[in-house]
């Protein structure tokens, strides 16, 4: 992995396929990456805030995402549950430069103390 201060690089942009999801370990933490169809990128960590089920297996529509255990719907832009139901996610900063994905390594770090 590259590294520019904080910023690490952890795939290209195609390695994640639009409207869909790339899982990357950060730090020990699992995050998800996912791409909307306007090639939206967002990183949450990797868990569902119901039962823990891994996101990065759900269904990617708009900015959101399905949990693929019980179908919770995650806001990936508010990091939180759509209504009805309730719980927040760890939103992560991302940043795209020249094809390639890159993590804030030292927000993970900071919100992984928490």
């Amino acid at each position: 992995m590259m590294t520019t201060e904080n910023w690490i690089a952890v795939c290209g942009l195609d390695d994640i396929p639009r409207l869909g999801a790339r899982r990357v370990m950060l730090s020990g933490i699992p995050v998800a990456l996912f791409r909307t169809g306007a090639d939206r990128l967002f990183a949450i960590e990797d868990r569902c805030p119901h039962k823990g089920g891994p996101l990065s297996q759900g269904i990617v529509h708009g900015n959101a995402v399905a949990c693929p255990l019980h179908n919770w719907v995650i806001d990936l832009e508010a990091a939180e549950a759509r209504a009805p139901d309730r719980g927040c996610v760890r939103r992560l900063p991302v940043r795209l430069e020249g094809g390639t994905v890159l993590l804030d390594a030292g927000a993970v770090l900071v919100q992984a103390a928490e």
